[in-house]
């Protein structure tokens, strides 16, 4: 069993934003959300983790509804890594990292060794080791973005949504952070704008356009001319130049050009 969407539907201030959708993502597997902005993407992961309620339909996790569940118990199982995170208050990376612990503990009850343990392992894992008394402030984006997904991992999650987690970072950075997300052995849910780093790092990929799925499949399958059209009103070329079945988008303009006097 996992975390699964069926039917769902949600609405804000009366105007529709997603109709009737259903996601179950593959166990230890990248599932890519893809889609205009508007198309609901944010809106759904934040359906799937209990933030926010469907106006119709359901989220389970291991067959149960959401609604049934504790926030606490959800936040063991599932952690969240939202586009940008900030804070005014002076922390530093190890505080900002022992943040996701705090659905593992009682309060008022200080860290114990297993939560130092999971803070200390997810620190490791991204790379953040040498740092964990480093100022959040003094970071860089593609480094906080690191640390988010430390403290998401300190969590001991068993699903992982991510929302844009390469916004606003230059490439090498991109890489980086979805490197990371698909090494790591969890089932992760990313809501993605490049079509090219969703082809290359998801296995499975869901198409949302105005708050539907317009399709779902391997990239391969999914990233079309005619699906990319449809969807972004951009004339693109595919190709699948390392023949693994994953394909390159190389955009060639928009749609209302070609349509243009």
């Amino acid at each position: 069993m996992t975390l699964s969407a069926d039917r769902v539907s949600r609405t804000a201030g009366g105007r529709l934003i997603l109709d009737g959708v259903g996601l179950t993502p593959a166990p230890g597997a990248m599932t890519g959300l893809l889609g205009p902005n508007g198309s609901g993407k944010s809106t759904l992961l934040r359906l799937l983790c209990g933030v926010l309620a469907p106006a119709s339909g359901v989220v389970t996790l291991d067959g149960r509804p959401l609604a049934e569940l504790r926030r606490k118990d959800i936040a063991r199982r599932v952690a969240v890594v939202e586009q940008q995170a900030d804070t005014q208050v002076e922390l530093s990376v190890a505080e900002v990292v022992r943040l996701g612990r705090v659905p593992h503990r009682r309060a008022w009850i200080p860290p114990t060794p297993a939560d130092e343990d999971a803070v200390r392992s997810a620190l490791d894992r991204t790379g953040l080791a040498d740092r964990p008394d480093q100022p959040w402030h003094t970071l860089s984006g593609g480094e906080r973005q690191r640390v988010q997904i430390a403290r998401a991992l300190a969590q001991e999650p068993r699903e992982l949504l991510l929302d844009e987690p390469t916004n606003h970072l230059d490439l090498q950075h991109q890489l980086d952070v979805l490197d990371l997300v698909s090494a790591l052995p969890v089932t992760s849910v990313v809501a993605l704008h490049d079509l090219n780093l969703a082809a290359m790092y998801c296995d499975q990929v869901v198409v949302l356009g105005r708050g539907r799925v317009v399709a779902a499949g391997t990239p391969g399958d999914v990233l079309t001319e005619e699906l990319i059209a449809e969807v972004y009103g951009v004339r693109v070329a595919v190709s699948h130049p390392a023949g693994d079945g994953r394909p390159h988008i190389r955009v060639l303009g928009t749609l209302a050009r070609d349509r243009s006097p």
